[in-house]
């Protein structure tokens, strides 16, 4: 098996490399002017790999959340950049999760109208999902990834032995996005993940082999669909809802977990329209609530939940668009337009689910 997955992009072709120490991988092409940008507490994790780089004052760090991604927030990474005398043939080495990412990728995309930049990924989300694909977001005031570009790292460089310091939350959270992945990929896919789901937290290898798989599947859409207008678009499946979970909670339910619940939710409006069988969806529930076993969503209002549906930046007109399934590998792009009709949808899936969320 290759240690490398080759992406084909309009920007330029780049590889995933997965590598046993990043710091070696980046150390042996370190360039005059290199610049990291890396999250703070991966900064004070991995601080002996860091001092290897010998960066010395060119590095920024980032504390990580969602306010750091805002539009408001990117000026004092812009302007430290500018201050350290950063060019545009000088390159970003961007070392975090997807928070990081974004923040990194996006400055990368406009600064200098595009320089060239590095990502290694630290997080099991990061690794398995967004490392691949181009797209950067940027949050706008309360509304959550408004503003973005498409713009690929020239390389992807992941390294295992980040996942060691993930607790639980960020490892379902990782292996939630995943799922989508395998679902979408058809059934022999979810039943791989479906017998390698409890070894995955333990074992290195059954992980990496279900990251790679997970990037392979994404790997084919994003080549045919780079820019996310035609068939790429069914990975929303299980994201709006998931979007609007993390909105409501103020993130308190991490996005992978929120993007599991997000499924079902997709999986039973589309028992309701009779696109699926009651027996497929609670097949499929049976992985998926692994994911957010302990996780409550006490006090989710069905009218607030809808106001976050259709603020959704994938929607058309008064059209909200959401991804719905006729069965494994046959997921499609829905309209909902009878707002009543989905509000109690909503309702008494959330009264079920509060009930009983692990039924």
């Amino acid at each position: 098996m290759s240690d490398s997955i080759e992406i084909k992009s309009v920007f330029r072709t780049y590889h995933v490399d997965f590598v046993s120490s990043f710091a070696a991988a980046i150390g042996g092409g370190m360039k005059a002017g290199d610049t990291i940008i890396i999250d703070k507490r991966v900064a004070a994790l991995r601080a002996d790999d860091l001092a290897t780089l010998a960066v010395d004052d060119r590095i920024i760090h980032v504390e990580a959340d969602e306010t750091a991604k805002s539009y408001k927030a990117l000026a004092p990474f812009i302007s430290r950049l500018i201050e350290i005398g950063f060019r545009k043939n000088h390159r970003l080495i961007v070392i975090g999760g997807g928070v990081t990412q974004d923040i990194g990728g996006f400055i990368a995309s406009v600064l200098y109208r595009g320089v060239e930049w590095i990502f290694v990924p630290t997080t099991l989300l990061a690794q398995c999902d967004s490392c691949i694909g181009s797209k950067t977001s940027i949050n706008f005031g309360d509304y959550k990834n408004q503003i973005g570009t498409f713009f690929p790292p020239s390389c992807v460089i992941i390294d295992r032995s980040f996942l060691k310091s993930l607790g639980t939350a960020d490892i379902r959270s990782g292996l939630g996005e995943m799922m989508h992945y395998f679902l979408i990929a058809g059934e022999q896919d979810f039943e791989r993940l479906q017998a390698e789901y409890n070894a995955a937290f333990t074992d290195p290898e059954i992980m990496q082999g279900l990251i790679r798989r997970s990037l392979e599947i994404k790997h084919g859409y994003i080549e045919r669909d780079e820019f996310d207008r035609h068939e790429r678009r069914i990975f929303n499946y299980g994201h709006s809802f998931g979007h609007a979970i993390e909105s409501l909670t103020r993130y308190a339910v991490p996005h992978g977990i929120a993007v599991s619940i997000g499924m079902d939710i997709a999986n039973y409006f589309s028992v309701h329209l009779k696109l699926i069988p009651a027996e497929l969806r609670l097949r499929i529930r049976a992985l998926l609530k692994r994911n957010w076993e302990g996780i409550t969503l006490p006090n989710l209002d069905s009218a607030a939940f809808y106001r976050c549906l259709k603020k959704d930046k994938k929607n058309v007109d008064a059209e909200i668009r959401v991804i719905l399934t006729r069965g494994f590998g046959k997921m499609f792009v829905a309209s909902l337009t009878d707002g009543d009709e989905v509000q109690n949808l909503l309702r008494s899936y959330f009264d079920a689910f509060n009930a009983a969320p692990d039924l």
